[in-house]
């Protein structure tokens, strides 16, 4: 790995904090919140005192959210970002919106986020769900060009917008990036990489010769548990190269 991916600690710390939850979803924000404090001083603490005093203090955290959850800390039954999510003021609301260049109108609760609109009504599984915080980057869409977490947009967000996901890149796997990504063999267990894909075709609309810096920028919210970014980088600057030979030819 190089450049900015290498400091990724208290995104990388967060995910594990919203993975976390994602386990124990009927316990508090707040446990959620110190988990992720916990372990983002664990970066500090390995790189001062060694791979042992990292393994106690991992212990450490476990007993920690062993004691946060048989506390007296009010729980909220409700597992952030899936389809059960509902707020008391949740109704039914028609939204027309276009998704993959198709008028599509969808008669569902106003706020059920985007990627679960997608994914069980739609039919459009490339987009996946990893944290439901907005964390995470694996549920990344397009929406009016735009490339946006979709686990939290709620669908009365999107009257009229136009949403592209990973399927609306090409029929054939033909997009320059999805070109560059098979070329350099990318994914590695493969999930989070349709949400690389789109911040990466996001990136490479708005400038054609990122440098790492760009690179680094435009990434930062999605996270690879695999550590394919020197993958990810070189596949991007490979769809670059291949951008710029299309427009050439």
């Amino acid at each position: 790995m190089t450049g900015g991916f290498t400091r990724r600690n208290s995104v990388r710390y967060s995910l594990l904090a919203a993975e976390w939850a994602a386990v124990h979803w009927n316990e508090s924000a707040l446990s959620m919140k110190a988990y992720c404090g916990l372990r983002a001083s664990m970066d500090g603490v390995a790189e001062r005192n060694g791979a042992d005093a990292l393994h106690a203090a991992e212990a450490d955290v476990e007993l920690t959210m062993t004691r946060s959850r048989t506390s007296s800390v009010e729980t909220r039954p409700i597992r952030v970002g899936s389809p059960r999510s509902k707020t008391e003021s949740s109704y039914s609301v028609m939204v027309s919106f276009t998704v993959n260049d198709q008028q599509q109108s969808v008669d569902v609760d106003a706020d059920t986020p985007l990627l679960w609109v997608l994914r069980d009504h739609l039919g459009l599984t490339g987009t996946k769900y990893g944290c439901g915080l907005a964390l995470c980057g694996a549920c990344t869409v397009h929406v009016d060009g735009v490339a946006v977490r979709s686990c939290l947009l709620p669908l009365k967000a999107l009257e009229g917008k136009s949403v592209m996901t990973v399927e609306g890149l090409s029929k054939d796997r033909s997009h320059a990036v999805q070109r560059a990504w098979i070329e350099l063999d990318v994914p590695q267990c493969g999930y989070c990489q349709s949400g690389q894909i789109m911040s990466a075709v996001a990136l490479l609309r708005d400038n054609p010769a990122p440098t790492d810096d760009d690179i680094d920028a435009a990434l930062a919210g999605n996270i690879c548990r695999c550590g394919t970014y020197s993958r990810i980088r070189k596949a991007i600057y490979r769809a670059a190269e291949l951008l710029r030979g299309a427009q050439s030819s």
